[in-house]
């Protein structure tokens, strides 16, 4: 069982996905054109996680994998104003059918000038809208300067995710 990582391309889930494997910083510049796997030990499990991009092209494959998963990391930009709205139709088209499914929200580039609050960013995408019987989780998160330390929400969004694994199993 895998971990599935969505968001509009360049909401940054390439890098937060290898700040998540190696606890250092090393920024993405490239979108992902297709698929991306990374597998991440940690000292209770390991955690299989499958990133697809987020172009246009690619976002028919997000709901073929969505059954075949333990959680959904869904990253938006949080500065990207103008594409809210566009990232939160699609988590609402992607989860309306599977009520069960735990999503970790990740607010990503919380660190860029102008971006928006975490509940800024909870408004914008109408989290309160998507059920009492899901675990759902919005992190602020923000990947720095490259081959620096992870910062300390990154490290709480790696824990919480460890965790929700660990109990869907």
């Amino acid at each position: 069982k895998q971990i599935l990582v969505l968001g509009l391309d360049g909401a940054g889930k390439t890098s937060v996905l290898y700040s998540l494997a190696t606890n250092h910083v090393k920024r993405s510049l490239a979108p992902t054109e297709g698929f991306n796997a990374i597998c991440i030990n940690t000292e209770e499990s390991q955690m299989e996680f499958l990133e697809i991009g987020g172009s246009e092209s690619l976002r028919s494959y997000w709901k073929m994998y969505l059954p075949k998963v333990l959680l959904l990391v869904y990253v938006v930009d949080s500065a990207d104003h103008a594409r809210l709205p566009v990232a939160k139709q699609l988590l609402h088209q992607l989860i309306q059918n599977n009520s069960t499914l735990p999503v970790v929200v990740l607010a990503n580039k919380q660190d860029l000038e102008g971006a928006y609050c975490i509940t800024d960013i909870h408004d914008a995408l109408a989290l309160s809208d998507i059920g009492d019987k899901r675990k759902m989780f919005l992190i602020g998160t923000h990947v720095a300067e490259d081959g620096s330390e992870i910062s300390s929400s990154m490290k709480d969004a790696k824990e919480l995710i460890e965790q929700l694994v660990l109990e869907a199993q």
